[in-house]
């Protein structure tokens, strides 16, 4: 199982337009790549270890904890890196 963990706050336009993102990407891969993908939206306002990691660069997306991306979320790069995560 791989997880995606977008990693932002309520009200904030950016974090919303990640994860519109997010879901598009996900609705286009395979039923069997998306089945193998966990996502995972966790606020910076419920977690002060989060906040004091990201609260300036959020949105964040981790792949499997790892980071991938900040801010603005290309959605080719994240399909490419889904595409590999999960296969």
């Amino acid at each position: 199982m791989t997880t995606l963990t977008l990693i932002g706050k309520p009200d904030c336009h950016l974090c919303e337009v990640a994860s519109e993102v997010v879901d598009a990407v996900v609705a286009d891969l395979p039923d069997a790549a998306a089945e193998r993908l966990e996502i995972v939206e966790k606020s910076i306002d419920d977690d002060p270890a989060l906040y004091e990691l990201w609260w300036e660069k959020i949105p964040v997306v981790l792949i499997d904890g790892k980071f991938h991306a900040q801010w603005r979320l290309s959605p080719e790069r994240l399909k490419d890196a889904l595409e590999i995560a999960v296969a």
